[in-house]
């Protein structure tokens, strides 16, 4: 596993979050995200910002960028937030089908768009996005050490 790939919609919340927490649980991976309709060019939202940094992680340089054939060629594992996202990516992108899951596959659960609901919908979201990220990460690893 070389290249994961974190999606939500307009990669300026719940991706941008996902891609860093991955990026640190594995190191020798290449994480990064990208947006179905991204906000191409826009930081992470700021509420995001504040969360990860009291985490001790900067999503600071982080800018939004949009979904792509090349993005989705290089990675070996798309982690979106939704079920609709995934229809989404396999409907434009039939090959992806069998490497594109939730981040929270595990609970059969979406991570809902905190954006412009407030820090109590961000920090609800990011507890999913933590968990779907550890959750991944360990799966990761075992499947690397064997």
């Amino acid at each position: 596993m070389q290249h994961v790939l974190a999606v939500c919609i307009g990669n300026i919340c719940r991706s941008p979050m996902a891609e860093a927490l991955l990026a640190q649980a594995l190191a020798d991976c290449d994480v990064s995200s990208a947006g179905l309709s991204a906000m191409i060019g826009h930081p992470a939202d700021l509420i995001a910002r504040d969360l990860m940094k009291e985490r001790g992680i900067s999503i600071e340089q982080h800018r939004a960028r949009q979904i792509s054939l090349d993005l989705c060629q290089r990675a070996d594992l798309i982690l979106v937030m939704d079920l609709e996202q995934r229809r989404d990516l396999e409907r434009r992108y039939p090959f992806v089908s069998g490497k594109v899951f939730r981040l929270c596959e595990h609970e059969k659960r979406d991570v809902p768009d905190p954006y412009q609901a407030g820090r109590a919908a961000f920090q609800s979201s990011l507890a999913l996005i933590e968990d779907g990220a550890t959750q991944w990460a360990n799966r990761i690893s075992r499947l690397s050490s064997r």
